[in-house]
């Protein structure tokens, strides 16, 4: 929907967010470099994208119902805040099971919009959310977990909003798409929509080099905490970066398509603090770790594949 015009509702201001060209970090690049700012989104992530579809896609299914559903859902991040958005929004109560090592500031914002957050144990990772959760939802009646990690809602969101919006933003000429997984929802919906469009697009899933589940290696901690995608063309490299408490959880998703991609690319924790810090101080980008993870990983495929341009398409959150 147009920002020129007055919304009803603030569902209908979620999504249509900007592609910015990255200038200085990419100095001495041969490549351009953009950012999708999906912090604009109005609970500040792309996590608004699908958290609003999964709530619609339930509702006309009359699986959940205002004021009478209590709404439960295991995060590590932003999905959180985007879901106590639209619970706001709807009139449902939220509870959220996360882990404890998620920032002070992050629950207080939950709180804020009404949410209740109950902490898990760090060392058990968002399986231990995921359990906490579904152990609520046997206790409580009239119940309903909305599921990120499963809920087709999740990539169809990107798949009927994001991925078109990318491919009429680069006017078609995308090559790759490397994007940060966390549910996996933005790299199997943009991913699929991509390369339905033109089918050599090449896809790259991006993950914390401490905890590359994809990479079929163990979980460890790590410093990233978020992350999401990116996409290329003809000689252009666009990638499509989220800001998503949730990169590297240390498990597959069910909802990563695996036949989207041949090769998941990893970033150390310390490279993508440095990246983010540079992307405050020379873009005035406040992207956070994850978004410097992004921006890694699409100068790693630049190189590999020796492109003249690349456009990494960040997802602040």
């Amino acid at each position: 929907m147009s920002r020129s015009t007055m919304v009803m509702s603030g569902g209908d201001v979620i999504g249509n967010t900007p592609l910015l060209r990255l200038n200085r970090v990419t100095k001495g690049l041969d490549a351009t470099i953009a950012v999708k700012l999906e912090y604009m989104n109005p609970a500040g992530s792309v996590k608004d994208r699908i958290a609003f579809s999964m709530v619609e896609a339930a509702e006309a299914e009359g699986k959940i119902v205002p004021g009478k559903t209590v709404l439960i859902e295991p995060t590590s991040g932003n999905m959180g805040i985007a879901l106590a958005y639209c619970a706001a929004l709807k009139g449902y109560k939220l509870i959220l099971t996360m882990p404890s090592s998620m920032s002070v500031e992050r629950r207080a914002l939950l709180k804020v919009y009404g949410a209740e957050v109950i902490l898990t144990d760090p060392a058990t990772a968002v399986k231990g959310a995921i359990e906490r959760a579904q152990d609520l939802a046997k206790a409580l009646p009239n119940s309903h977990i909305l599921d990120q990690f499963s809920n087709p809602a999740n990539p169809l969101a990107h798949y009927l909003a994001t991925g078109p919006e990318i491919w009429k933003q680069t006017r078609g000429k995308v090559d790759i798409g490397c994007f940060g997984v966390g549910s996996g929802g933005t790299c199997s919906g943009v991913g699929r929509y991509l390369k339905e469009q033109n089918p050599k697009i090449k896809v790259y899933p991006v993950e914390p080099f401490e905890s590359s589940a994809i990479n079929g290696l163990p979980h460890s901690p790590h410093k990233i905490q978020g992350t999401k995608m990116a996409t290329t063309v003809q000689s252009v490299l666009f990638i499509l970066f989220t800001v998503v408490l949730g990169m590297g959880i240390g498990m597959i998703p069910e909802n990563l398509d695996r036949t989207l991609y041949t090769e998941a690319l990893r970033v150390h924790s310390d490279d993508a603090i440095t990246m983010a810090r540079r992307l405050a101080l020379e873009e005035a980008i406040l992207g956070g770790i994850s978004s410097g993870a992004n921006v890694c990983a699409s100068i790693q495929v630049c190189h590999f594949h020796m492109c003249q341009e690349i456009c990494p398409i960040h997802w602040k959150s």
